[in-house]
C-alpha cells in the first residue's frame, strides 16, 4: 500500500478533511497543531502540509496525515535576524508543491466519496490563499497572536499612508488614537526611521485576509471583546476566538521542536509554593553577553530560586559557563537555581512552586501564564511581544518591565518586586481573576466554548457549499 493509500485509509471514517498549513516557527506551529487536535476530536480528518525545514514530529499526532512540501531550504539556519527571509522563501518555494499535492489529495478523496472541507493556514503564509483560490477550496486564516497586535499592524500602514513615518522620537510616549493602551513606542515596528519598502509590504500582506472566508484566533472574548469586534467589522467575515487552545483537553499533545528536559519537575516538587521564578525568552529571541552576565548576577543576588531556560543559540552558540570564571556562578547558586536548554513550559507554569515568569511575552507564553495565574516580568524583543507586554504591564497590571536589562541591581530589584513584595502579590491576585475568566470561557456556555462549536458548524457548512 502506497503512502497516499495509507493516508486515505485513515480518512475513511471521517467525511470532512481539513488541511492545515503552518510555518516552521514554534510560536506558530504550536497553535496550529493544537487546533488540528481539537478539530480531529470533532470528527474531522486532519492533513498537515508543512515545509521540509523544521518539520513537526508525526509520532506526536498519530491520527494526522503529514505531507512535507519541498522548500529548497536544506542547510538553512533560522535566527532572529533572518526570520522574514525564511518566511519569504517558504512563500515563494512551497506554492507549486502545495498545489500539486492538493490536486492529488482532492482527486483521491473524490474517488473515495470524501472531500477537502477547507484549508486553514497561518497568517504568514500568503501563498496558501492563491492555491485555495485556484482550486476553489475555502480558506480560513489562523491568527496565533493577540488580536490587538493586528490593529497595531493596521496602524503602521495608516501612518505610512499619511507620510508620518519617520515619526518624531519626542512623541513616542503619546497614546495611539483609538488603540488604548498602546503608545507609539509600543507599535510592533520602530517608526522613528523610515521603514524599508519590503517590510511594509510584508506588514500589509500579513493583515490582508485575501479571499479567506473566516479568521480563527487563539484568544478569547473576555480579554479582547472590543478589539475582536473592530476586526470583524474591518474584515467582514466570521471571527472565531476559541482560545486558549492549549487548555482544551484534545490539544494536550507535544508540539515542541526542541527536546524538553523533564527533570526540573522533580526539583520543583521540593520548593515552597510561589517561590520559584521561571525564565524563558522563547525559541528565537537572543541576548548579548552583557545582558547574559547581568541577568545571571541579578538572579544570584536576588536570593530567589529559579529555573532558567538558556538555549544553546541564545548567545550566538556559546554556553553560560563561557562567560564566568570556572564554576563561580554555579557554585554561588548551589541548589537554588537550575539552568536548562529547554523545559516543559506548560508543566512548569502549572506547578504550585512557580510564582513568576520572566518572559519575552510571545503570545503563547503570555496566555499560558495567564491560564496558570502566574504574574510576569516582561522582556519583549520584537513584533507582537511589544504589544503584549504593554497590555500585561499597563492594561491588565499583571506584569512589570525591567527598567534596565544590563544592570544587575535593576534586575535583582525587579525579581524581588514580583516574587516577595506586596506589588507582586497584588499582581498575582489580578492574574488569578483573569485565569478564572479564561476558564469560564472554556466551559459550556462560555464564549470560547460556543465559538468553537460555531467554528465546527461553519467548516462543515462551507464544505457542503463548496461541494455543490
Amino acid at each position: 500500500m502506497g503512502s497516499m493509500e495509507r493516508d486515505m485509509e485513515q480518512c475513511r471514517t471521517r467525511k470532512h478533511t481539513v488541511v492545515l498549513v503552518p510555518p516552521p516557527l514554534q510560536g506558530h506551529m504550536t497553535p496550529m497543531l493544537q487546533l488540528g487536535s481539537i478539530l480531529y476530536s470533532k470528527g474531522f480528518s486532519i492533513v498537515v502540509a508543512h515545509s521540509e525545514f523544521r518539520p513537526p514530529d508525526p509520532l506526536n499526532h498519530p491520527g494526522f496525515i503529514f505531507h512535507a512540501l519541498s522548500d529548497n531550504l536544506s542547510g538553512y539556519q533560522a535566527s532572529i535576524n533572518n526570520l522574514l527571509d525564511l518566511i519569504s522563501a517558504i512563500n515563494s518555494n512551497c506554492r507549486a508543491p502545495l498545489q500539486d499535492y492538493m490536486v492529488q489529495l482532492m482527486e483521491d478523496q473524490k474517488l473515495q466519496g470524501y472531500q477537502v472541507s477547507c484549508m486553514i493556514y497561518d497568517a504568514l503564509l500568503f501563498f496558501v490563499d492563491s492555491v485555495s483560490t485556484h482550486l476553489k477550496i475555502p480558506s480560513i486564516i489562523l491568527r496565533p497572536n493577540m488580536a490587538a497586535y493586528m490593529l497595531s499592524c493596521h496602524c503602521i500602514c495608516k501612518l505610512q499612508a499619511e507620510n508620518r513615518i519617520p515619526f518624531p522620537e519626542s512623541r513616542l510616549q503619546e497614546p495611539v488614537p483609538e488603540l488604548h493602551p498602546l503608545r507609539f513606542k509600543d507599535l510592533p515596528y520602530p517608526i522613528t526611521n523610515a521603514i524599508p519598502e519590503w517590510l511594509m509590504d510584508f506588514n500589509a500582506s500579513s493583515i490582508n485576509i485575501r479571499s479567506s472566508v473566516a479568521t480563527i484566533w487563539n484568544t478569547t472574548d473576555c480579554l479582547e471583546h472590543s478589539t475582536l469586534s473592530r476586526l470583524q467589522q474591518c474584515y467582514k467575515v466570521p471571527c472565531f476566538p476559541i482560545g486558549p487552545l492549549h487548555k482544551l483537553e484534545a490539544a494536550a499533545t507535544a508540539t515542541s521542536f526542541l527536546e524538553e528536559d523533564q527533570s526540573c519537575i522533580s526539583w520543583l516538587e521540593r520548593q515552597p509554593p510561589n517561590s520559584v521564578i521561571y525564565i524563558s525568552l522563547g525559541s528565537i529571541a537572543c541576548i548579548n553577553e552583557q545582558e547574559l552576565t547581568e541577568t545571571a548576577w541579578g538572579l544570584a543576588n536576588s536570593g530567589i530560586p529559579f529555573i532558567w531556560v538558556l538555549r544553546s543559540d541564545s548567545i550566538d552558540g556559546s554556553q553560560l559557563d563561557d562567560h564566568f570564571p570556572e564554576g563561580s556562578f554555579k557554585s554561588l547558586l548551589g541548589e537554588r537555581g537550575l539552568i536548562f536548554k529547554w523545559a516543559p513550559q506548560k508543566k512548569v507554569l502549572a506547578h504550585r512552586a512557580v510564582g513568576g515568569f520572566w518572559s519575552h511575552c510571545g503570545w503563547n507564553s503570555t496566555i499560558e501564564s495567564i491560564c496558570e495565574g502566574v504574574p510576569m516580568i516582561c522582556r519583549p524583543h520584537f513584533a507582537d511581544q511589544i504589544v503584549n507586554a504593554r497590555y500585561l504591564t499597563y492594561e491588565w497590571k499583571v506584569g512589570l518591565e525591567i527598567e534596565n536589562v544590563v544592570d544587575r541591581g535593576s534586575i535583582e530589584k525587579s525579581i524581588r518586586r514580583l516574587m516577595v513584595e506586596v506589588e507582586g502579590k497584588e499582581m498575582r491576585q489580578r492574574m488569578l481573576i483573569m485565569k478564572d475568566k479564561l476558564e469560564a470561557g472554556l466551559q459550556k456556555g462560555g464564549s470560547s466554548y460556543e465559538s468553537l462549536n460555531d467554528l465546527t458548524e461553519f467548516i462543515t457548512s462551507v464544505s457542503s457549499a463548496a461541494g455543490q
